[in-house]
């Protein structure tokens, strides 16, 4: 079959799936629904609100990160949809594709072969019955999350709100919900900022396993259903193609991609306000990223008056990444020391998505990474794993039951403040970078943070016996000032200390308010 008989029956078969008439077809209908390059030019990109931003890299240099997110300190994310259908973690869409993967294993058994039921056939199950946001909402704001984030569309190029530009969204299919925006509603009414994030960048390439077909018998050479172009815009159109010697640019990601991609993104940030856009990797695709971060921007002058909004992308190789345009995102790890650029920590109690038999970190876990992140000058995001029906695991139930107890006493050693001018002392040591969390601390490991004149000391596990605490030394040339006071949070009256040459040393009384860190507040004479 030569290629342009090909692409008609391609523009025919998508025009029949989106309700067009076949006479009506054109090369750009296809490449907005397809995400495949346009055979005729489209017209222009949207213009970005009037406003101080544009999309050089020299203007989105002049980004300055507003306050509410330097003390905000603490969200929680919903990294929640339908890969969570399975129980079996993350990136599910793309390894039910991979034979010898446990993922195809799983869906082969539970579901079929991805030939006949593929990822569209999983939406459906997604119902989301019991998902209550008000009432998870009140659970993340006791928990101390000052922000939160839902999942806008992760890889899968699913759209979780009302999407103008993309009818796999979960308003028409699935739970038949605006995820996002009941979720921006219940955050709204909490005092909460909200935000949203978007993996859809790498989707066109992360997802290519789903046009390939089956490399063993008795299935051998049996197409999966990412290669049918009916669900072309779904699965990012038919990627075996190169294996099928057809042109190039019907697989390498162009121009009608990206402004797909752009199209999708300003429909979310112009009907939701959002706070916050959080991107799964680099600023993707050069001009147009930017672009779309500079609408962000300009649009929060003009409906706030000043520049309140904040994008998050990663150093991480894919896309671009300009340090002082955003707010640096530190996957499942931080950073090296106090960090002059306020910088986020996103993080999971979990794996991303729930999965049966996964590890879940503690309380005593989740707030030694706090305590850590916080007091070099940066914010962590947490998702809290969501069963696919909307309610909570009994792990992630216990610890908001825990951050709740331990942020009603503690919270403001976290909110609200600074780095002081060492972010801590003691024994363990800490990586740093993406994939790099910290491991198991002791007592005698302690952060600082500070609001005003007063110091906030975390041990980063229950302290059990005396505190000594070095950096506040009798004589210490970079802290020359006399302890005036020092109070356990949680317990009523002064703790005993008495300042050595070789540190302050803070008794501790009979019973801790916590159970988790320990923390100590220190004013100077």
């Amino acid at each position: 079959m030569d290629t342009i008989t090909k692409r008609d029956l391609l523009r025919v078969s998508v025009a029949t799936t989106l309700g067009l008439g076949a006479a009506g077809v054109n090369a750009t209908a296809l490449g907005q629904s397809a995400g495949l390059q346009d055979a005729a030019p489209e017209p222009g990109l949207p213009p970005i609100a009037e406003g101080r931003f544009d999309s050089s890299v020299a203007s989105l240099k002049t980004y300055q990160t507003p306050d509410w997110f330097r003390d905000a300190k603490f969200g929680i994310w919903s990294h929640w949809g339908v890969q969570a259908v399975p129980r079996q973690g993350d990136w599910y869409a793309r390894f039910m594709y991979v034979p010898g993967h446990p993922h195809y294993d799983h869906h082969c058994k539970t579901y079929g072969h991805p030939a006949e039921s593929g990822y569209k056939d999983i939406i459906p199950l997604w119902k989301a019955e019991r998902f209550d946001p008000e009432a998870l909402m009140d659970r993340y704001a006791a928990a101390g999350a000052k922000y939160f984030v839902s999942m806008g569309v992760h890889h899968d190029n699913f759209d979780l709100w009302k999407s103008t530009h993309h009818r796999w969204n979960a308003v028409a299919m699935g739970p038949r919900r605006d995820i996002v925006g009941e979720w921006q509603r219940a955050a709204r009414r909490r005092g909460l900022k909200f935000g949203v994030s978007e993996h859809l960048g790498a989707s066109y390439t992360w997802w290519h396993p789903n046009g390939l077909y089956d490399q063993f018998w008795p299935k051998l050479g049996v197409a999966y259903d990412g290669a049918d172009p009916a669900y072309a815009d779904l699965y990012h159109g038919n990627h075996d193609e190169p294996f099928r010697n057809t042109p190039e640019s019907w697989y390498t990601q162009k121009t009608a991609y990206h402004r797909m991609w752009l199209r999708r993104l300003r429909n979310l940030v112009d009907n939701y306000e959002i706070d916050l856009l959080y991107s799964d990797g680099g600023l993707p695709f050069g001009e147009i990223g930017r672009s779309l971060v500079a609408h962000l921007y300009n649009t929060s002058i003009a409906r706030r008056g000043r520049l309140d909004a904040v994008y998050t992308c990663k150093d991480s190789g894919s896309g671009e990444f300009h340090k002082e345009a955003c707010v640096q995102d530190v996957e499942r790890g931080v950073m090296n020391g106090i960090h002059p650029l306020p910088w986020q920590t996103d993080t999971s109690n979990g794996d991303w998505f729930f999965a049966e038999n996964s590890d879940y970190k503690t309380a005593r876990q989740i707030i030694a990474m706090l305590a850590d992140i916080v007091s070099k000058n940066g914010n962590m995001l947490l998702n809290v794993v969501q069963y696919a029906d909307g309610s909570l695991p009994p792990q992630s139930d216990q610890l908001l039951a825990d951050l709740a107890a331990w942020m009603k006493i503690n919270a403001v050693a976290i909110h609200g403040t600074r780095p002081w001018h060492v972010f801590g002392e003691g024994p363990t040591e800490t990586a740093s970078g993406m994939f790099k969390e910290s491991g198991d601390y002791t007592a005698q490991d302690i952060r600082f943070t500070t609001r005003g004149e007063t110091l906030y000391a975390l041990t980063m596990t229950e302290a059990t016996g005396p505190v000594a605490i070095a950096a506040l030394a009798q004589g210490n040339p970079h802290e020359r000032r006399q302890v005036r006071r020092v109070r356990m949070l949680g317990h009523g009256g002064r703790a005993s200390f008495r300042q050595t040459d070789q540190a302050l040393v803070i008794d501790l009384p009979a019973a801790s308010p916590t159970r988790q860190a320990t923390v100590f507040e220190i004013t100077f004479a």
